[in-house]
């Protein structure tokens, strides 16, 4: 019954987060803040991770192919597919859901626990969507950081190959043109768009509705990575099986 009751209250908190709009002179302020410290403040861990696991994809797809009658730009095939499908929109998404998720919970918990949402709403504001609709706004941005992740873990990929010597370089990129499907990463952008939403609010619904003090913005913005990842790998599942399947 509670988790009917947090779902309820859920989907209550993204009606009203809509209604009574802030003033655009000051959304415009808060959105253009949230974008800098969700979307740019990303920017460093994503392209870090990307690179990387780009490169441990290649190396690991590369040892695996052992026999000689099997084409060795398969290694650029197999990585374009597994960092554009899966790791982009939905591993990077678990990822941020611990630092963007974890970020929006203690900040919007931090100000239940101080009362300030109480001050907003004494002032007649719509504090949920002042607090959580430039958060949303500004994560629809999330899929220009995937597009960055996709671009940098086909890089990392491609130095492996350079520098490790698991196929040459014309054959990497032989792979990574080999049947080239568009809508797979219009299907990965989709994806990314729900991500970005759940982001935006689970983490904003826990910090939002804590109860306590201090310790336990710190309960729940643990809750909030835990709930945002699951509901992310179940969404994951029902969107690849709608659209793929």
């Amino acid at each position: 019954m509670t988790y009917l009751y947090n779902i309820g209250n859920y989907f209550l908190m993204i009606a009203e987060m809509f209604r009574k709009p802030t003033k655009w002179p000051v959304m415009k302020k808060l959105i253009f803040k949230d974008i800098d410290d969700l979307i740019i403040g990303s920017l460093g861990i994503v392209a870090f991770i990307s690179f990387f696991v780009g490169g441990v994809i290649t190396i690991q797809t590369a040892l695996n192919i052992s026999n000689p009658l099997i084409p060795k730009y398969l290694v650029g095939f197999a990585t374009r597919q597994s960092i554009v499908l899966e790791f982009a929109p939905t591993f990077t998404s678990i990822i941020m859901a611990g630092k963007v998720g974890s970020f929006i919970t203690s900040s919007i918990g931090t100000m239940r626990v101080t009362e300030q949402i109480d001050a907003l709403e004494v002032m007649g504001i719509n504090s949920l969507n002042y607090l959580v609709f430039p958060k949303t706004i500004a994560l629809m941005l999330y899929p220009f950081v995937i597009a960055i992740g996709m671009f940098l873990g086909i890089l990392g990929g491609m130095a492996a190959c350079v520098f490790g010597g698991y196929t040459s370089l014309e054959n990497y990129i032989l792979g990574l043109q080999t049947d080239f499907d568009t809508f797979h990463v219009i299907y990965s952008f989709i994806k990314t768009f729900v991500f970005a939403f759940i982001l935006a609010t689970i983490p904003s619904f826990h910090g939002f509705y804590m109860k306590g003090g201090a310790l336990e913005v710190g309960k729940a913005s643990t809750t909030s990575f835990v709930w945002t990842s699951v509901v992310i790998i179940l969404l994951n599942y029902i969107l690849t099986g709608m659209m793929l399947g």
